[in-house]
């Protein structure tokens, strides 16, 4: 869950009067991005509530001390010089600065009215704005657009590696009448790239690759095959050390394992196998001889699951993959 999804179920669960005092001191924009999810949630499970409960008492112990708006402190700080000239200078250059992050009003839109209000634009501008957002968010628009257009858009992200702030400038002017989006560039804006490619296709869900990927290598297969050389797939883990595979199946469980495994290669399930212990392998394999028939989908879904809990890790910096590590890349 995304930290808006869990302040809402934490909200929810402590109810209207605490909720309007906690309104009362966030912004409109974190106000409607949790409001958001609140309006979904038709019931919450025990187990999720004290979930949600016990990190946010754990948090709470962690980040102890004093929480303040910085830029609303600054405000009021200049706001109260006796020098109103400079004041009024130097309230409209930080008002200036706190606006200019670009594209922060899609960021917040649900993913399918962005689809719908990109639609009619260029692949380029799509591109271009998608490279600006959250990987899990573009991910969620793109897979609300058009599938005949993904690969085209996907192959410009992969070209793109930086944009003139013209080029920024003139995306936000035109959609400036319609979500309200004011911006300052005053550097080069590092946007999208084969890294952002490959991180936006390992959210979109399983078999999303390969019709992104047949597209992109008919346009350019160069650019197709290097995207696929830095994807990482379930099939993958066979080529990692013994060490970081133990990292991984400890966070996961024998059902979802058993799942993933169902259309493995013999190669792969030997490697886990001798990272388990010999019971679990055993139970394991009993399972899988066990198991009927599964829908294929079913078995794709649960290894992008297992594939994104690795990537995590990864982020967490709790394991290396290799060929991914770039300059840090231990040697």
């Amino acid at each position: 869950m995304s930290g808006a999804e869990k302040a809402a179920i934490l909200l929810l669960c402590l109810g209207e009067e605490a909720t309007s005092k906690v309104f009362e001191s966030l912004s409109d924009a974190e106000v409607r991005e949790i409001t958001r999810h609140m309006i979904t949630i038709e019931h919450i499970p025990a187990q999720v509530s004290r979930e949600v409960v016990a990190e946010f008492n754990r948090t709470q112990k962690s980040h102890a001390g004093i929480f303040i708006r910085g830029n609303d402190f600054v405000k009021k700080v200049i706001a109260g010089s006796e020098d109103q000239k400079r004041a009024e200078k130097l309230l409209e250059d930080v008002t200036w600065d706190e606006e200019a992050r670009p594209l922060e009003t899609i960021a917040i839109m649900q993913p399918h009215m962005v689809a719908s209000l990109l639609e009619n634009e260029h692949p380029q501008t799509v591109a271009l704005i998608l490279s600006t957002q959250r990987i899990e968010h573009s991910a969620k628009i793109l897979n609300c657009m058009n599938e005949s257009i993904r690969a085209d858009i996907m192959y410009r992200i992969a070209r793109t590696e930086q944009v003139s702030p013209e080029i920024v400038g003139q995306i936000e002017d035109a959609l400036r009448k319609e979500i309200g989006i004011v911006a300052r560039q005053d550097k080069q804006h590092q946007l999208g790239g084969v890294s952002r490619v490959v991180d936006i296709i390992n959210n979109m869900g399983p078999g999303a690759d390969k019709k992104i990927l047949e597209g992109i290598g008919k346009t350019d297969p160069d650019m197709a095959d290097e995207i696929r050389n830095n994807m990482f797939t379930f099939e993958d883990l066979v080529n990692l050390d013994g060490r970081t595979l133990q990292t991984i199946l400890r966070e996961i469980n024998n059902d979802q394992l058993t799942l993933a495994l169902k259309s493995a290669s013999d190669n792969l399930k030997e490697a886990i196998f001798q990272n388990i212990s010999g019971r679990a392998a055993e139970m394991i394999q009993d399972d899988l001889e066990a198991m009927g028939p599964v829908k294929l989908s079913e078995v794709e879904t649960m290894q992008q699951t297992i594939v994104k809990i690795v990537l995590k890790l990864e982020e967490e910096e709790k394991i290396l993959i290799p060929g991914r590590g770039g300059a840090d890349a231990l040697v």
